[in-house]
């Protein structure tokens, strides 16, 4: 066998592999654009999870916007206060201490307490059920409990329970917003981490409509409108409203509320009180 046959070939292949790395180290040399460290910096300082809860798709482009002064420091819901401190420091500015939000299902109509028109038999997904005649629950406004949210949530923040209706851990949600973007029925809210009266029910129809469909849905009766000492709830659409701004959790309207439509998260309640006294 000629060797010059094997080694020509093998120097020429060499040959244009050393030139062409000569090429593109030159280019990157050339035409490279030079990062700030301080962007790094505010990437590095970011939890990675690319989860779109800032407003933005991935922690990059939060980075590049918070480098730009174009985003809040505390913009990002995953980093929560530690990392707003973080890239308050970087950016050498103050820290404004934003009041935490957590996702909240806000619907109790389980299988029991809310009629089914149908046995639903298809894809076990909200999105696929709603598709057949907009779901098996009398309830048009109603939770599936299909898992759709809890399969969207990249930190295992929502469970499905008996009754199958999807509950939010408020503990471990980090209010990224997936779950609100998937969920067809549009009936996840935020609310304050520490709010401990919220409305559970999201159905818009006339009062008459909804007891006949739901035993835990707002009628509509506005008793919890002129219940409230604080004028902290409105009514519109046909539903009863918070405004979490007035709302003091002194919890007359979760007592008033004939249909239980409103709903109060006693055991923190009777723990804060505990640690007042």
């Amino acid at each position: 066998m000629n060797l010059q046959v094997v080694i020509y070939p093998v120097l020429s292949l060499g040959g244009m592999g050393l030139l062409f790395g000569a090429g593109l180290a030159y280019a990157s040399k050339k035409f490279g654009v030079e990062v700030d460290p301080k962007l790094m910096l505010i990437r590095d300082a970011l939890p990675g999870a690319n989860c779109g809860g800032c407003g933005v798709p991935g922690c990059d482009s939060f980075a590049k916007l918070v480098y730009e002064g174009k985003a809040p420091v505390n913009g990002c819901p995953v980093g929560g206060a530690e990392c707003a401190s973080a890239l308050a420091k970087i950016m050498g500015v103050e820290a404004k201490e934003a009041s935490k939000k957590v996702a909240k299902v806000i619907c109790n109509g389980d299988t029991v307490r809310c009629k089914e028109r149908f046995e639903y038999q298809g894809v076990q997904d909200c999105v696929a059920a709603t598709m057949v005649a907009g779901g098996s629950k009398s309830c048009e406004y109603g939770c599936l409990g299909l898992a759709t949210c809890v399969r969207a949530c990249p930190f295992d923040a929502i469970e499905i329970v008996d009754g199958r209706i999807a509950k939010i851990i408020p503990e471990k949600c980090t209010a990224c917003g997936k779950c609100i973007e998937v969920c067809p029925k549009n009936v996840i809210d935020m609310v304050p981490y520490h709010q401990d009266v919220v409305i559970t029910c999201n159905n818009k129809e006339p009062g008459k409509v909804v007891r006949q469909k739901c035993s835990v849905g707002c009628i509509g009766c506005q008793i919890c409108v002129k219940a409230c000492p604080y004028d902290a709830i409105d009514f519109e659409h046909n539903l009863a409203v918070i405004d979490y701004e007035k709302c003091t959790n002194c919890f007359v309207c979760v007592e008033k509320c004939p249909t239980k439509a409103i709903e109060g998260n006693f055991e923190r309640r009777d723990k804060n009180k505990k640690d007042v006294v």
